[in-house]
């Protein structure tokens, strides 16, 4: 079912292209991923610092949520993201072919900062095309994300079994996925649409931070799953080692899924109701992985979870770009520095009560907050479908 919806997308040039884009950023993660142990060992950083030069990396897309509205308002969202792109490329290189710290603390800092600004350019494009084709593509064009993390983790292995060192997987991947984007690079370099901007960085009004409470609960539950339920599953709940990645990879398999059937589910339910409906199946998850002392159960709600998660994202960023009186590029910064907040404070709060407590503890507070994330949704004015306000977003152009 959801092949002929990817199929449909795929055929679109804009789409197409849009898809890729979203597809590298998840790619390079997973070769940088399995790139980690060796770059450890490499400059020989011990967990507490390799953990606090990580931390680089939310401080350059912090430094992209000050830095977005002026960069939007001078260039052309076509011209960033091939620009933008290329340049993401080249420093995951830097990243994991790093000869000392100094060199992978400035590739994890730009990797923030460029990797929140092709953030902002996909998503405000997305809804571009939205509103010119007059066709839903945001929650598939995130889908293709969740695709390209798939294969990521697939190259990965081959290379391994090869023998392929982390240096050259990350050559010959940023070869390949620089060829393809210098192939889309007429539908970018003829797409001179500029996002509507504000002159400078404001503080989100308060229509805005309901929609970026929600994302902050949605990414910290998909890195919490990331991060701990193979620890939850095999520590916990005794379970081998091969069972103890069944949990992420079900929350994985639900989320793309999910996310590639999402344009046809959206319209059919309703905006706001998609988000009450997938917070409630999240903490229905999070109950079912904490309720029993059971593998099987645990795998199947962390299953439940990627199935609630799957369409809220999309639909989030798709209402930032349409609350009146904020700018679409502020809007979507908004709500992904909320999605970010969340995604690197949900690991360490689960980790600092898991210490004190237990791991399943930990999951319990992100079930209540699923609960009040459903609860906000339902009092969200902004949570509409695509049709009934229109973009703040100008065009100039036919292209993308």
């Amino acid at each position: 079912m959801f092949l002929q919806n990817t199929k449909e997308f795929l055929r679109q040039p804009s789409s197409r292209t849009i898809g890729y884009l979203f597809a590298i950023g998840s790619i390079l993660l997973g070769i940088w991923a399995a790139a980690i142990p060796q770059i450890k060992a490499r400059l020989a950083l011990s967990d507490a610092s390799f953990g606090l030069s990580l931390l680089l990396a939310p401080v350059g897309s912090l430094t992209g949520v000050m830095l977005a509205p002026s960069v939007f308002k001078r260039i052309a969202v076509g011209k960033w993201m091939l620009v933008g792109y290329t340049s993401y490329c080249l420093i995951f290189i830097a990243q994991v072919m790093a000869v000392n710290a100094l060199m992978l603390w400035l590739a994890l800092f730009f990797n923030g900062l460029i990797g929140f600004l092709n953030g902002v350019s996909t998503n405000a494009s997305v809804d571009m095309v939205e509103q010119k084709e007059n066709r839903r593509i945001m929650s598939t064009s995130h889908g293709m994300y969740s695709l390209g993390g798939f294969v990521g983790a697939g190259l990965t292995s081959i290379f391994f079994a090869l023998h392929v060192s982390s240096n050259w997987q990350i050559i010959i991947v940023v070869t390949l996925l620089l060829l393809g984007l210098y192939l889309q690079r007429h539908y970018l370099l003829t797409n001179n649409n500029q996002i509507k901007s504000d002159t400078s960085f404001r503080l989100p009004s308060g229509s805005v931070i309901g929609l970026a409470f929600i994302c902050f609960v949605s990414f910290m539950g998909e890195g919490c799953v990331a991060d701990w339920s193979a620890l939850y599953l095999h520590d916990s709940l005794r379970g081998s080692r091969q069972i103890a990645g069944l949990g992420f990879a079900g929350f994985s398999i639900a989320m793309a899924i999910g996310r590639l059937n999402g344009d046809r589910w959206i319209p059919q339910v309703g905006s706001k109701r998609m988000v009450i409906i997938g917070c409630i199946t999240a903490s229905a998850g999070f109950l079912l992985a904490i309720g029993f002392a059971n593998t099987i159960t645990a795998i199947a709600g962390f299953t439940l979870i990627g199935a609630g998660f799957c369409c809220v994202v999309p639909i989030l960023f798709s209402a930032a770009t349409r609350v009146p009186g904020v700018s679409p590029v502020n809007g979507i910064a908004a709500v992904a520095s909320g999605g970010l907040l969340g995604f690197l404070a949900g690991p360490s709060m689960i980790g600092m009560i898991a210490e004190e407590y237990s791991i399943a503890t930990g999951l319990s507070v992100i079930f209540v907050l699923a609960i009040i994330a459903a609860i906000v949704a339902w009092k969200n004015d902004f949570l509409v479908n695509r049709h009934s306000r229109a973009p703040e977003v100008n065009y100039n152009d036919q292209h993308l």
